[in-house]
């Protein structure tokens, strides 16, 4: 797919968000490892979360799905998943890749995980590492280290484990080993990463503990479905954020968005550089806490980003890329090369598609340094396969002075099928 994106007039309203993607993932996985059944409310029926779904239908869960983005999984109480009769199929998910890591090495049988081409580039040994420490089996490219990769089921023993980098879906894959294990997990991570999985556990009644960095999970660890209602995903709506901060005449309003402290590093960010927006009518639902967003045109200046606070706003760099490049001043951003191995080398995806539309950027090993503002220019540009490259860019688009066209542009389904329908209602004011 092919898309045109012309400059908007602005655009007032409100916008709806589909359902967090990472909750998403983690309510299927922790559904289908409860024992009973798990009613999941606006779940995210996108591209990486249809993959989750498909894979764990075929180690034999019962997933139902009913109207209004709800879907009923009847758990497999831990252990009694079955063996898949073909290769599992994680398409573009990094986080079903990893996630079925943790809980296939503590299973009875044999399966191998592959993925497309963009995820067996991605880097797995990250993942495989801890889990062999915990007794699993697991072999595959580069010694373990790139999908396709074979997993057979073994009896795992928990470990104390020290996480070596920033990764919310390795300390979640760990997590799930760890409830499969003998004996305790310890997982110690150096920075706050997403918690999702924690606080789910945590909602569901599973002998989960954290105190700082230091998370403790009993293993055998047996937990009860019940009923979770997902918020709307604060990484899509950051997108639209954006937007309204960037585009004159524009006032938006976004209910139901969850505001985990770990994910709005990126409101964080838009705060600090002088951006309008406000959080509203807070509230908390299945131990997230959500509310409601109202943003609007801003005048912005440059900041410097450090590398403890990338963590938290870690899918937003594309977009505060976006911000600096209109900001007045200097935005210097580092700590960041986690991206280079995303769907894409987002640092230098990102770059390459702002030069083209005239926009100087100075990019570093770990980051970039933008002075801005600086004009937009419409531009043939590539999406490089990588949706949070082919959202940022659309954007762009709607700043830009002309026309801008992206190649690939339909990859945007993977983490936000609903975008490019609100993304119409800019174009048209």
């Amino acid at each position: 797919m092919k898309v045109l994106i012309k400059k908007s007039k602005g655009f007032k309203g409100e916008i709806l968000i589909p359902g967090d993607k990472s909750i998403s993932h983690r309510a299927a996985f922790l559904g289908s490892m409860a024992s009973g059944f798990t009613e999941i409310t606006n779940f995210l029926f996108a591209g990486d979360c249809l993959s989750t779904i498909r894979c764990l239908q075929n180690i034999g869960v019962d997933v139902k799905r009913e109207e209004n983005n709800r879907i009923i999984i009847r758990g497999r109480n831990l252990y009694s998943f079955s063996e898949p009769k073909s290769i599992l199929d994680a398409k573009n998910s990094g986080t079903t890749a990893r996630f079925l890591l943790g809980l296939l090495s503590g299973q009875s049988f044999f399966s191998i995980i592959t993925g497309d081409s963009s995820l067996q580039k991605r880097p797995m040994g990250r993942v495989v590492e801890p889990l062999r420490k915990m007794g699993s089996w697991i072999e595959g490219r580069n010694r373990g280290n790139n999908l396709p990769l074979a997993i057979q089921g073994q009896k795992l023993k928990g470990i104390k484990y020290k996480i070596p980098i920033h990764s919310a879906q390795l300390k979640s894959a760990l997590i799930i080993g760890g409830l499969l294990s003998d004996g305790m997990t310890a997982l110690e991570e150096p920075l706050p990463t997403r918690d999702h999985t924690e606080r789910m556990l945590h909602f569901l009644e599973a002998d989960i503990k954290k105190q700082g960095g230091l998370i403790r999970i009993r293993g055998r660890n047996r937990f009860k479905g019940g009923k979770i209602i997902i918020p709307g995903d604060i990484s899509s709506a950051s997108y639209f954020i954006a937007a309204a901060t960037l585009i004159e005449n524009s006032s938006i309003h976004i209910p139901n968005i969850g505001i985990n402290s770990i994910r709005i590093g990126f409101i964080n960010t838009l705060k600090k550089m002088g951006g309008k927006i406000t959080i509203n009518e807070k509230k908390t639902i299945c131990n997230e806490p959500v509310a409601t967003l109202t943003v609007s045109s801003s005048n912005l200046k440059g900041i410097e980003i450090k590398p403890d606070e990338i963590p938290t706003l870690i899918d937003e760099i594309p977009l505060i890329a976006l911000l600096a490049a209109q900001a007045k001043g200097k935005t210097i951003i580092r700590g960041a090369s986690e991206l280079r191995v995303k769907e894409s080398d987002r640092l230098k995806t990102i770059v390459s598609n702002f030069r083209k539309m005239g926009v100087e950027v100075e990019e570093m090993e770990d980051g970039f340094i933008i002075e801005g503002p600086q004009q937009l220019k419409g531009a043939s540009l590539q999406s490089f396969g990588d949706h949070r490259i082919a959202m940022t860019m659309a954007i762009a688009g709607l700043l830009a002075e002309g026309k801008t066209e992206i190649e690939n542009f339909s990859c945007y389904k993977v983490s936000f099928p609903d975008f490019y329908s609100i993304l119409q209602k800019w174009e048209n004011g």
